[in-house]
């Protein structure tokens, strides 16, 4: 029985540690608050936040990126959540100028609703704009599959991926709720559905 409480034991604890570095991949981790000179830790052409889950964290995370000197770009990548209102990317902007961003810097796509649409739509603005690498900033459950699109439709940018740092759905702990859980697989699902598409297109 105690053997098969810490057999059980174990295999959580390497679930939840394996689940929590495959899905938060995060390339800025060794570097500093600031840019540097070394691999990903360079400025670069733009720092793109998807809106969805908890958009104000992903907003706040970007313009911090912002006002540390990564990007002299904001972009905002999201539709309207009700369809009545502001598009979520309006929405982000709006906080990004409140924290004072100036609008000039700032470039909205509002017509995504998935994550593949962020993806896709993305390529046009990068081609406009001669963009070649990018910072993009989601949740920590999200970032994995996010990068997977973004690599996928977005030629020739680097994509260099950060996660929000405080996030009221995704924390250390996410392990221990029922919502974390289900974050998680769902996510882990929707990456294998992408793989499998993958083949078959």
């Amino acid at each position: 029985m105690i053997r098969y409480i810490i057999g059980l034991f174990l295999i959580i604890i390497v679930t939840t540690v394996g689940l929590s570095l495959y899905l938060q991949v995060d390339d800025l981790s060794q570097c500093g608050k600031t840019p540097g000179s070394d691999g990903n830790c360079q400025v670069v052409d733009a720092i793109v936040a998807v809106s969805g889950g908890d958009t104000v964290s992903r907003t706040n995370e970007a313009v911090e990126l912002y006002k540390n000197g990564w990007s002299k770009t904001l972009i905002f990548s999201g539709a309207a959540q009700d369809k009545s209102g502001p598009s979520n990317a309006a929405a982000m902007k709006t906080l990004a100028i409140d924290a004072g961003v100036p609008a000039s810097a700032i470039l909205l796509d509002e017509l995504a609703a998935t994550t593949k649409q962020n993806a896709d739509n993305m390529q046009e603005i990068f081609v406009s704009r001669n963009i070649k690498s990018v910072i993009l900033v989601t949740s920590g459950y999200h970032q994995r599959r996010a990068s997977l699109e973004f690599s996928k439709h977005t030629k020739d940018v680097k994509v260099v991926n950060h996660s929000t740092q405080t996030d009221k759905d995704w924390s250390a702990w996410w392990w221990t709720t029922p919502r974390g859980w289900w974050l998680a697989t769902n996510e882990l699902a929707k990456i294998i559905v992408f793989y499998v598409e993958g083949i078959w297109s």
